[in-house]
């Protein structure tokens, strides 16, 4: 590649030590002067003088002597190191001054936010999901009620979990017992343990939160439209749900990821004894289902297995003998 003529007329040189590599005549004087011993000094090209590989000859000013590489290396090296040290202590001095203004922004930032923010509509909430999720850095904690979840939940759910786990975010979700037998969700949660993820589940869970990191949490609005979320960001009710979630996880059970498949015996006994448990406490079948994500049908059948074996005849009889029969002792 040709390169701008510097210093003596002919010579095809670099304009510093940083280019690539000297001129074709550059290493042919070398050669020449490694050889004789010297070289005239009018023949000497730039690029050796400014790579420090030529010295004058003290005994006659007018040739020029060949220096080895190693010996020149500091000469010529000297110069750019200190200019990168200039720079990078340039660098640092840069940052810490924008490290401060950023102290400063992070509390502004804070302190415009408010810890509490509605958000109405599925567009709304799935943005603010979106972007908590994505800035997801350590860890995602989600309680989801209410049985199998649908399959667009389910689908859009999955890509945005997936690339959490992708940046080794732990990500931990429980679940109710139904689940067990729901065939979309225990896919997911076959893609989704498959990645990394933890799934357990428990008869039943409270209400659906989300919590990102432990600075962002997603709860169901009580009192507005059906649908909506409180956004969370308050430190003391992030840390509270944050404890609320713990004490579900550690009372759950893990839940299998192999697909659909027949629930063990500590899920059945959970969700048994939960059933018959809300029949002592005067629950309608309705009630019973709506609490543990369960269909009418599924609890009336097992609130009449139980009749049978008890020999009950009436509902108010059935909660007598249960409470006489021993099935709602503690398995654990």
């Amino acid at each position: 590649m040709k390169r701008g003529h510097v210093g003596t007329a002919g010579h095809d040189c670099g304009e510093s030590p940083a280019d690539t590599g000297p001129c074709e005549e550059g290493l042919a004087v070398y050669r020449t002067a490694l050889r004789e011993g010297r070289v005239p000094r009018g023949g000497v090209p730039p690029c050796l003088w400014r790579l420090h590989l030529v010295v004058e000859d003290s005994g006659d000013p007018g040739y020029a002597v060949p220096i080895a590489p190693a010996a020149a290396t500091f000469a010529t090296m000297a110069p750019l190191e200190d200019r990168l040290a200039e720079q990078r202590r340039a660098v640092d001095s840069v940052r810490a001054a924008l490290s401060a203004f950023d102290a400063v922004y992070a509390q502004e930032q804070d302190a415009a936010r408010p810890p509490l923010v509605r958000l109405v509509g599925k567009d709304v909430i799935n943005t603010a999901l979106e972007a908590a999720v994505g800035g997801c850095r350590h860890e995602l904690c989600t309680v989801q009620p209410g049985g199998g979840r649908p399959e667009s939940a389910l689908a859009a759910a999955l890509e945005r979990d997936l690339r959490a786990l992708g940046r080794g975010v732990r990500q931990r979700t429980v679940y109710q017992h139904t689940v067990h037998t729901h065939g979309p969700t225990m896919g997911y949660v076959e893609r989704v343990t498959a990645a990394g993820g933890e799934v357990r589940s428990q008869a039943e869970v409270l209400e659906r939160v989300i919590i990102c990191d432990r600075e962002h949490a997603f709860i169901p609005l009580s009192d507005g439209p059906p649908g909506g979320a409180l956004h969370i960001t308050e430190p003391s009710l992030v840390r509270f749900l944050t404890r609320y979630f713990e004490q579900i996880w550690e009372r759950s059970t893990p839940v299998p990821h192999h697909g659909p498949a027949p629930r063990s015996p500590i899920v059945t006994t959970d969700l048994q004894q939960t059933i018959l448990r809300a029949v002592v406490g005067g629950e309608t079948d309705s009630t019973i289902a709506r609490r543990l994500g369960m269909s009418r049908r599924s609890v009336a059948e097992h609130i009449r297995k139980v009749s049978v074996e008890l020999g009950s005849g009436s509902r108010a009889q059935l909660g007598y003998l249960l409470a006489d029969s021993g099935l709602l002792e503690s398995t654990g």
